[in-house]
């Protein structure tokens, strides 16, 4: 896809992975609609990517785990922008590593609510403007938790594996539209999921959220004849 002029959606775009797409989309010259929670922080990364490149800018603070909110964030974007081209479900929560009975009922609910019911909620809610158009693009950022079960993140790892099979079957369900799905299930990214949750994790086995916003980037702009459905990117 030629992404000059698309409109993208980010989730989670005001820090981290998400923070980098969005600089990384600019210099593509898109319209980019930045959802975040910290509106402060959404100001700075929409000043940024104007100051990139970006054709259009805006920036939602929402709330994902409130349905209400976030289905009237995204009936505000298809206004503001006239549409969608691109929607990047990337926001994300991470829990403190540990077994199932040490982590704590209010996380669990968070980290499915943010995680997994929200990206099917925002998917839902632009889906039938993104089968208007003659290309399109659904990107679930994942992780290699979506992959690989590891000891002691039961509640992500079951989130992550929704987030995967999701995806298969929206790819399913779309197959005959213009829209295009693809995962992309990364390894630990070098932002600060991990400090909120209050987990050290040491910062050499991290891929840099740079870098991994550079494959994003390359995945939606294959020519129509190519598509990376199912991208895994470790350091």
């Amino acid at each position: 896809m030629n992404l000059r002029s698309k409109t993208v959606v980010v989730t989670g775009g005001s820090d981290g992975i998400g923070k980098h797409i969005c600089l990384k989309l600019a210099e593509q010259g898109c319209n980019l609609a930045i959802i975040g929670r910290n509106a402060e922080r959404l100001a700075d990364v929409e000043k940024r990517c104007l100051a990139g490149g970006a054709q259009q800018v805006r920036s939602f603070a929402c709330d994902i785990q409130n349905v209400a909110q976030l289905e009237q964030t995204a009936q505000d974007i298809l206004t503001a922008f006239n549409g969608v081209d691109i929607l990047i479900n990337n926001a994300g929560v991470w829990h403190k590593t540990g077994p199932l009975d040490e982590i704590d009922a209010n996380m669990l609910q968070t980290c499915v609510q943010t995680n997994l019911t929200a990206l099917m909620q925002l998917t839902r809610f632009l889906i039938a403007d993104l089968r208007k158009k003659t290309e399109a693009i659904i990107l679930n950022v994942a992780s290699k938790s979506g992959i690989v079960a590891q000891a002691g993140q039961s509640v992500y790892t079951a989130t992550k594996y929704g987030v995967r099979g999701f995806t298969e079957v929206l790819k399913a369900d779309e197959q005959d539209t213009g829209i295009r799905v693809a995962g992309i299930y990364q390894s630990g990214t070098n932002t600060q999921m991990f400090a909120k949750a209050n987990q050290d994790v040491p910062n050499h086995i991290f891929t840099e959220p740079e870098d991994l916003a550079d494959v994003v980037v390359f995945m939606l702009s294959r020519p129509p004849k190519i598509w990376l459905h199912d991208v895994r990117v470790e350091l």
